[in-house]
C-alpha cells in the first residue's frame, strides 16, 4: 500500500486534503479514486485512508483506521556526519533513515572539502528534509528523524551532549562490536569523519570531551560506509534488525 507523509493532525473519520507533493505522487503512481493508502504525520502510528477525490493538482482521502505500529530502533542513535563530497550526504542520510537513525547532525570538519554558506546550508537542509521524508515513507517508519543545522566540528564537540559520543577511529584499541556486546542498549551519537578522516587534533579534542574511541575492524571504511556499518552493528547487538 502506498505510504505518504502528511504534516498535519490526523484522525479517523477525517477528510484530508493531501499536500500538493503527495497529490502529484498519487498522479505519478496512477492511483484511482477508492484505492487505499497509508498516511502518517510523524507523531507515531499510521492511518489507513481511501482516496476520495483526485484532480489534476489535488487529491483528498478519507481516514478509515489507525494503527499504532512503529518501526523504530529500541534505542536512539544520532549520526554526526562530517560533510562528504558531492551527493554522498544524500545517500548517507537516505540509508541511515532506512537503518533507523533518530537524528542527523552535519559537521564541518577540518578536512571537509564542502564548505556551506548560510544560504547554501538552508537549501541543503530543505533538500535533506525531503530525503528524510521519502526514506521514511519507503522504509515504513512513522516518525521523522531530527535534522540539525550544520555546525563547526570543534564548536559542536566542545558542547555538552546528553548521549554518549562514539568516535570511530582505526587507532582505537577496542572494536565497536566488542563494546556493544558488553553494553545494554542506550542512546549514542556516532561521530564520522570526512573522506580524509578526522585530524589527530580533532580526535584528541573529542577524547578530551569524553568521546569513546572505537574501531570498525582491520579495514579502513569510506565515510559513506562507516556510519551505516556502525548502525547495523548496534542494531544487530541491541535489537532492531
Amino acid at each position: 500500500m502506498p505510504r505518504f507523509y502528511v504534516s498535519q493532525p490526523l484522525a479517523v473519520g477525517q477528510l484530508v486534503d493531501l499536500p500538493e507533493a503527495v497529490a502529484h505522487h498519487v498522479q505519478v503512481l496512477r492511483l484511482a479514486q477508492g484505492e487505499p493508502v497509508t498516511l502518517f504525520n510523524g507523531d507515531g502510528g499510521e492511518y489507513t485512508a481511501r482516496l476520495s477525490a483526485i484532480a489534476r493538482r489535488s487529491a483528498s482521502a478519507e481516514i478509515t483506521a489507525h494503527s499504532a505500529r512503529e518501526a523504530e530502533l529500541p534505542f536512539a542513535v544520532t549520526l554526526a556526519q562530517a560533510l562528504p563530497e558531492g551527493s554522498k550526504m544524500d545517500w548517507i542520510i537516505e540509508k541511515a533513515i532506512e537503518l533507523g537513525v533518530s537524528g542527523v547532525q552535519p559537521l564541518a570538519a577540518q578536512r571537509c572539502v564542502v564548505k556551506l554558506s548560510a544560504e547554501r546550508a538552508e537549501k541543503k537542509l530543505e533538500h535533506w528534509r525531503g530525503i528524510i521524508v521519502a526514506a521514511a515513507e519507503q522504509s515504513g517508519r512513522n516518525r521523522l528523524a531530527r535534522l540539525a543545522p550544520p555546525q563547526d566540528y570543534k564548536n559542536w564537540i566542545s558542547q555538552q551532549e546528553p548521549q554518549r559520543r562514539i568516535i570511530l577511529t582505526p587507532r582505537a584499541e577496542q572494536s565497536l562490536a566488542d563494546w556493544a556486546r558488553q553494553q545494554p542498549p542506550h542512546a549514542v551519537t556516532l561521530v564520522i569523519g570526512p573522506e580524509g578522516g578526522l585530524s589527530e587534533q580533532e580526535e584528541e579534542l573529542a577524547l578530551r570531551h569524553g568521546a569513546l574511541p572505537l574501531a570498525m575492524g582491520p579495514r579502513i571504511l569510506r565515510t559513506e560506509t562507516a556510519g551505516l556499518a556502525a548502525l547495523a552493528i548496534l542494531a544487530a547487538f541491541w535489537g532492531g534488525m
